[in-house]
């Protein structure tokens, strides 16, 4: 039985996966989705950290899936990992190298619009229309939802071994254009979905269809 670990983006949380995960368990799939920590004070480490610990819990090998923000963590922590995932997918997911925060590999304008943001070290959410929903049922949907992120989680470095770099993945990405994900993943086979940054949520039978493709 495949088990599909599913870690959410910066201001989501668990329940991003909501619409995803009966379909992959209809086809016979197993999925986890950890609800990564808010706090003023928590980094991309302590959240790569709670990844390892839900990998750690789980049997057999994985496909380790990251939604946004959340390609740093599931990278760094399958670099931990390397034995346990069997391949990684980035949905429209940060990937960097070691030594780059997300902050970094964003355009020059990110990092002083969330520190300018910031209240008491967590990022308040910039609003459904940030992640290309439109739909008035999604949105009302996603709005009750959406929470604070920390700031520091954008700004921290990855610390990474390379040994990540030696599982095979696969990068996802959709018609959001106002980031460089399709730049990022140049280095991965590269799938792209007519659809909105959240395409889980908008999309998410298709989504499904990719995911369990890579199987």
């Amino acid at each position: 039985m495949d088990t599909f670990l599913l870690v959410h983006g910066a201001w989501h949380g668990a329940w991003a996966w909501d619409r995803l995960r009966p379909l992959l368990e209809a086809a016979g799939a197993r999925t986890a989705a950890p609800d990564l920590t808010v706090g003023s004070e928590v980094g991309l480490a302590d959240h790569a950290r709670e990844v390892v610990t839900a990998i750690d819990a789980l049997p057999g090998d994985l496909v380790l899936v990251g939604h946004s923000y959340a390609g740093m963590v599931v990278r760094q922590a399958a670099d931990r990992r390397p034995e346990r995932v069997g391949r990684l997918v980035f949905v429209d997911g940060w990937i960097g190298p070691h030594g780059a925060g997300l902050a970094d590999l964003a355009p020059p304008w990110f990092r002083p619009a969330v520190e300018s943001m910031a209240d008491r070290g967590l990022v308040p959410s910039p609003g459904a229309g940030a992640f290309g929903v439109t739909d008035p049922t999604d949105v009302a949907w996603l709005e009750q939802r959406l929470r604070p992120h920390p700031l520091k989680s954008f700004l921290d470095p990855a610390s990474l071994t390379g040994a990540v770099d030696a599982i095979p993945a696969l990068a996802v990405v959709t018609a959001q254009e106002q980031m460089p994900f399709r730049e990022l993943a140049s280095g991965y086979p590269t799938v792209a979905v007519d659809g909105p940054h959240d395409v889980m949520l908008t999309h998410p039978g298709e989504l499904a269809t990719l995911l369990l493709s890579t199987r």
